[in-house]
């Protein structure tokens, strides 16, 4: 029996809209192998559609009062709440992660929401009564126009939650392209908003590849590009952004260190080190890839976390197991050749998630928790972002080593270290050039009223995602110099103008 697969368009001015360039990607089931759709790749036509329609609605938009759109907001949050378990099912159908994964992230997204919900406070401005005789001074801050956001495959519902309730709480109207691998999570946050009552054109969802963002890119109407994903694309989101007059905040890649001093917790930093390295197949910009162990507690450690890796369960996210499959089979290859190449390279294959046998129907894209031990800087199994369930294990002798070892990266996104000792917690806190640190906390994503982002090639760009630089990213600040004049004014005078 022929399975009928349907396709995945548009969302435009308020309504869903089937895709007319006649090209076409194909969105699969990660756990299945199958194709369950296909997605429409928008034009540079159809992207032009979509920023006119942000465009039209940002006057109406921008002048509707504050209040009324954090009520707008506000419902949202409500009806996101209500509705979590449903975007969560879509999220593990399409990317594959566990449900209690997906739902963890819809959770984090909201908490931006929420955050959104109290921008009335961020948005307003200063006030100098008579700074000069008769003179008043106050600044205010104004939304851009309309923005894009280009998000990821692996969070397709919390990293544009990272930007557009900001965005839209402050004014803006919002372009979203999504990944094409994960297009139906944007879709259905769009009718969200219609059904929270945002008006038509101020959120709009164009799903497409290199053709929609360069569109985007390009598109003089297109106030502000906010980017999440590898560092070699965030480099070229904020070079061509910029070169077009646009403001760009382009999140880059990672290499993410957990750093295991000898006084620590073992099996704390063991589980921790499970949980952060094979969470989401491993396929989060804050996973822990490289574990640094200091001193003779490496064996241990090692051990400790073997046994737990051990008795993770590979499979469909719909049943039950402990970690699911990668994204594409492009990408399962690509982190197969990676433990290949540490193999090669000298590093041994503790636990080896190669062919794993897993729990699910069909031939899904999966590649079991992978160990690997004594792997040394110039790996690739080390230099590259591998983005898949696999755990290196680097041994060095002191403290000065791991951190040297941590600042010599070329990423600084985040990085962990585990400790007893405050002193020593303190210090590495200081010393370590890396954006977000976690002390006995392997993922530090920061809550949603600071500000997300790393350093070194993990940024581009000198703004981090929501909290207070979110709202500034979204606004421009003006201040206005007042005086009302009366007869005493008067009178010519050409020297320059001072405080008196």
């Amino acid at each position: 029996m022929t399975r009928s697969i349907g396709t995945i368009g548009h969302w435009i001015d308020g309504a869903a809209v089937a895709g007319s360039s006649g090209q076409h990607g194909e969105v699969t089931n990660p756990a299945t192998g199958e194709v369950d759709a296909h997605v429409a790749l928008a034009s540079a036509q159809e992207v032009g559609d979509a920023v006119a329609a942000a465009k039209a609605a940002y006057p109406g938009w921008r002048d509707t009062s504050l209040s009324q759109r954090t009520q707008v907001v506000f419902r949202f949050r409500e009806l996101l709440t209500a509705r979590a378990d449903e975007l969560a099912a879509l999220i593990t159908r399409e990317h594959g992660k566990v449900l209690s994964d997906a739902a963890g992230e819809v959770a984090r997204g909201r908490e931006v929401v929420e955050f959104a919900c109290g921008i009335p406070h961020l948005l307003k401005g200063g006030f100098t009564e008579s700074a000069s005789t008769g003179v008043d001074v106050h600044s205010v801050r104004q939304p851009l126009g309309p923005v894009a956001i280009i998000s990821p495959f692996n969070f397709p519902a919390m990293v544009p939650m990272w930007f557009f309730p900001v965005a839209i709480a402050a004014g803006n109207t919002v372009v979203l392209k999504p990944s094409e691998k994960v297009p139906s999570a944007a879709l259905w946050m769009a009718e969200l908003w219609r059904e929270a009552g945002l008006p038509d054109g101020v959120f709009n969802v164009v799903n497409g590849d290199k053709v929609a963002v360069d569109a985007l890119l390009e598109h003089d109407d297109v106030k502000s590009i906010s980017f999440v994903g590898s560092t070699p694309i965030a480099q070229y989101i904020y070079e061509q952004g910029t070169k077009h007059g646009k403001r760009v905040q382009a999140l880059g890649g990672a290499k993410n260190h957990m750093v295991v001093l000898p006084d620590a917790d073992l099996d704390l930093a063991a589980d921790q080190a499970v949980n952060a390295g094979y969470g989401s197949a491993g396929e989060r910009c804050m996973a822990i890839s490289a574990l640094v162990a200091v001193g003779a507690i490496a064996d241990t450690l090692v051990d400790k976390i073997r046994e737990r890796t051990e008795g993770l369960r590979t499979g469909d996210g719909t049943r039950g197991a402990d970690m699911g499959p990668l994204v594409t089979r492009a990408a399962q290859e690509r982190v197969t050749s990676y433990v290949e190449a540490g193999e090669a390279a000298g590093a041994k294959v503790v636990v080896d998630g190669r062919g794993v046998q897993a729990d699910a129907d069909g031939e899904g894209f999966f590649v079991g928790p992978t160990l690997l031990d004594h792997v040394t800087p110039e790996m690739r199994v080390y230099t590259d972002e591998i983005f898949g369930p696999v755990l290196s294990v680097l041994r060095v002798g002191t403290y000065d080593e791991a951190l040297a070892l941590v600042n010599a990266n070329k990423y600084g996104n985040g990085t962990a270290i585990f400790t007893n000792d405050g002193g020593a917690a303190r210090r590495f806190q200081n010393e370590v050039e890396v954006g977000m640190i976690g002390i006995n906390v392997p993922i530090p994503v920061p809550m949603a009223y600071y500000s997300f982002g790393g350093w070194k090639s993990s940024l581009f760009g000198d703004s981090h995602a929501h909290g207070t630089e979110g709202v500034h990213f979204f606004t421009r600040g003006k201040v206005v110099t007042t005086r009302w004049l009366d007869p005493s004014h008067g009178g010519v005078d050409l020297g320059f103008p001072t405080n008196g």
